[in-house]
């Protein structure tokens, strides 16, 4: 049996234990996928990844990201979980203050500002307003008029997310969705708090098809509606999105968008080590 260091990382957190978790194993090379995946399922949390040495030349390492159903390209709070677990490991990169991470959908730049990180949004990979039955299919799903979805969007960088907009957090904060009408969406639902106050907006992630029917903090969703809200003059090129809510947590995002990308930020703290026996 060959045991592998295992981590456990909380991110996107406001403080102790109230951000998303992730499980990290080390040194994952030999692991056939069925036994990745099936580790994730066991470990029954929205991400568990694996680090392994990269394959391109300009990373530092590759990740591979499963959910308890399969196996994403890219994920936000595994991206930052996972490059906190690679520096806590003794992880050198080879930019000072600065990590490229290799994923399916290619390389990720992760920047280090202390106890915080922050990664580059991602392309979208499929962008553009939604389908009136998409739409239609939405607001079925979410127990609300049409009328209520202010504006909506395809904001997919991996997962496959779309997205709408809503009038109020309340009103995000009160959904009570019905997963079977939702179906295989995955739904990102937001909206915007009034001027002045510590977030700027409010964010739940839906993703039944995964798994995982409501994601506690969700950093590639994020990503997709800074892409989308920035893009489009809704928010400024910077804020700070709070998640997670409506399931006991209270996870803070912060968005800046800069000469060289938009930065998704946040704490990622380890919480548990150990080791984990998968084959």
């Amino acid at each position: 049996m060959t045991l592998r260091r295992f981590q456990q990382v909380d991110v996107f957190a406001s403080g102790p234990l109230n951000g998303n978790p992730l499980a990290v194993v080390h040194g994952a090379e030999g692991l056939t996928d069925a036994q990745m995946a099936a580790f994730a399922n066991w470990t029954n949390l929205s991400e568990t990844t694996f680090l392994l040495p990269p394959t391109d030349p300009g990373a530092d390492y590759r990740v591979r990201i499963f959910t308890p159903e399969r196996e994403l390209p890219f994920a936000g709070h595994p991206t930052l979980g996972s490059c906190r677990a690679w520096l806590s490991a003794g992880g050198q990169p080879r930019t000072p203050g600065r990590v490229v991470q290799e994923c399916g959908v290619g390389l990720v730049p992760v920047r280090i500002d202390g106890e915080d990180l922050a990664f580059a949004a991602p392309p979208l990979l499929k962008d553009g307003p939604l389908e009136p039955q998409v739409t239609a299919q939405i607001a079925r799903g979410l127990g609300i008029p049409e009328g209520a979805i202010r504006a909506g969007r395809w904001i997919d960088n991996g997962p496959g997310w779309c997205a709408v907009l809503l009038e109020s957090p309340e009103r995000v904060l009160s959904l009570t969705p019905d997963f079977g009408a939702l179906g295989d969406l995955e739904l990102g639902v937001a909206a915007l708090y009034p001027p002045g106050g510590a977030s700027q907006l409010e964010v739940r992630a839906f993703c039944p098809s995964l798994s995982v029917p409501e994601d506690p903090v969700t950093g590639s969703l994020n990503a997709g509606l800074a892409l989308w809200l920035i893009g489009e003059g809704i928010l400024p090129p910077r804020y700070v999105a709070s998640q997670g809510a409506a399931v006991g947590r209270a996870g803070r995002i912060t968005v800046s968008a800069e000469a060289d990308g938009t930065w998704i930020g946040g704490r990622a703290a380890i919480v548990l080590e150990g080791t984990a026996a998968l084959d």
